[in-house]
């Protein structure tokens, strides 16, 4: 006859599927983008302008060799019908960008049809999260191992420990080793690319130092509240898995916020007026001459195998948490 298994080392094993299955997902494609027209070649460009939007930013989903942004460039003015020289200064400011490159750059090309219906650049998009991004998975990784914790002391220990190195790591990281002036840098830089409004671009990239500064405050705050709230509520403990299991939740949030900004937020510089819209989230769209296609990727897969495995290692920590034998 088996014994029966110790529910402190099935808990522990789930957490720790979690836990992987969550730092993995950080480093792969959580959804993607693509967008096709009909003057589009399908050898040139096999699954459309595609790219993939990951936890901290946003990548090229273009594999197969193509032509260069020039091609897009002139394919867009022939959907829109127009042959104007004056968008010209869009190739003008990639000159940088190899033409001969054996990989089309989607995310420049995004940028370039973007631009033409007066849509904000793609690197505006979620200014703060995204550079943010790795303290709050190391916030989520110290929460799952704290959880995981059977003894109250080892855990508020985990916790201490845990939270003051990420809260060291991201001042470190933002401030002394410079990386948030450097990221308003790029931003303001990209934004400049396609806005040509240096006053009102400079008041874009002080907010995203301003609203930097509150999320590394708020994040350190949250991190006090975890601690006394563990300490002093024997059922908070969950949340310290439950937080993190939400994490497929938080991503869909985020990613349509972000859509509906940049739908509703349009510019008159664009060639072709766009009414305000909200970008398709989930399936296929229809923007102008264009077709969307959004989908998640395989690293909201592994956010989804994060929520199954916590929300079995919340069940069975609830039941010992009713029965009396966890601290």
């Amino acid at each position: 006859m088996n014994a029966p298994k110790n529910p402190n080392v099935v808990i522990g094993g789930l957490t720790l599927i979690g836990l992987v299955a969550m730092i993995a997902a950080y480093f792969a494609p959580i959804w993607w983008v693509s967008l096709t027209a009909p003057n589009y070649p399908p050898d040139a460009f096999p699954d459309g302008i595609r790219i993939h939007f990951h936890f901290d930013g946003v990548y090229n989903g273009c594999k197969a060799a193509g032509k260069g942004t020039r091609m897009a460039n002139e394919i867009i003015q022939k959907d829109l019908g127009h042959e104007d020289e004056r968008y010209n200064p869009i190739l003008d400011a990639k000159k940088n960008v190899d033409k001969d490159a054996e990989g089309l750059d989607c995310v420049h090309e995004m940028n370039t049809i973007n631009h033409y219906v007066g849509m904000f650049p793609i690197a505006t998009g979620a200014p703060v999260e995204k550079p943010l991004a790795k303290f709050f998975f190391g916030f989520f990784t110290v929460m799952l191992l704290a959880f995981a914790a059977t003894k109250q002391k080892l855990r508020l220990t985990i916790l201490s420990v845990g939270f003051a190195a990420v809260a060291a790591w991201a001042i470190v990281d933002q401030y002394v080793l410079g990386r948030l002036a450097s990221h308003v840098a790029d931003y303001v830089r990209e934004a400049g690319t396609f806005f040509k409004e240096p006053d009102k671009i400079k008041v874009w990239g002080d907010n995203v130092t301003f609203y930097t500064h509150i999320a590394i405050a708020g994040l350190v705050a949250a991190m006090v509240i975890v601690v006394l709230g563990v300490w002093k509520i024997r059922r908070f403990q969950l949340l310290l898995a439950a937080v993190p299991a939400l994490l497929p939740v938080f991503f869909v949030i985020e990613y349509a916020g972000w859509l509906w900004f940049f739908g509703h937020n349009m510019h008159p510089w664009g060639a072709f007026t766009v009414k305000p819209f909200m970008p398709t989230v989930f399936g296929e769209g229809k923007v102008a001459q264009f077709s969307t296609y959004s989908y998640p990727y395989w690293g909201y897969a592994l956010l989804l195998v994060t929520f199954a495995a916590l929300a079995l290692a919340i069940l069975l920590r609830r039941k010992q948490i009713r029965e009396g034998t966890i601290e």
